[in-house]
């Protein structure tokens, strides 16, 4: 059996905050291993940081995160916001302050990738780490891999999005 939980979060600086505190908390409960847990507030705090800095959307909207715990212990991670301006990976240099974000999403997840949302406005980034999503049907084999970063789709079989973005950095992870 599936457990999730959700947050909506303003775009706010404090939010990245919030939602590492509200994850850490979770995943105590959800007595996850240290190292997941560990890692998957490292990438919440990124994408919520990506959503609060970079999605250019009307004053008002929210950042929505939630997290699903698969009955396999992979756990699913994703940040919506209304933008629908996909995350484009780039490489930062080494003097830049900023830009190493999906790169270490790419770097640390299992797999993870970003599509245009359901309802049509906006998008949702993800991630998924857990010693389930290697074996799982439809997701890449990641060991060695450079770009293998595969994006089922929504979780539990719904409808796929027309479109995703590649999960890939420059020069690999």
């Amino acid at each position: 059996m599936n457990q999730h939980i959700e947050w909506r979060l303003p775009r706010s600086p404090r939010s990245a905050g919030r939602a590492r505190a509200f994850l850490a908390e979770q995943s105590r409960e959800w007595k996850l291993p240290d190292e997941v847990a560990e890692t998957a507030v490292l990438l919440l705090s990124e994408l919520v940081t990506n959503a609060c800095r970079h999605a250019r959307v009307p004053p008002g909207r929210q950042v929505r995160a939630r997290c699903v715990l698969g009955s396999d212990g992979v756990l699913r991670v994703e940040v919506s916001d209304a933008s629908e301006v996909l995350p484009c990976p780039r490489t930062a240099g080494p003097g830049d302050e900023a830009g190493r974000g999906l790169a270490l999403v790419a770097a640390l997840a299992d797999a993870w990738g970003a599509h245009p949302r359901e309802c049509g406005v906006g998008k949702t980034v993800w991630f998924e780490i857990g010693d389930g999503v290697r074996g799982r049907p439809g997701c890449a084999d990641l060991e060695g891999a450079d770009d293998a970063r595969h994006d089922p789709g929504p979780p539990e079989g719904g409808p796929r999005p027309a479109a995703t973005v590649p999960a890939t950095v420059e020069g690999g992870p």
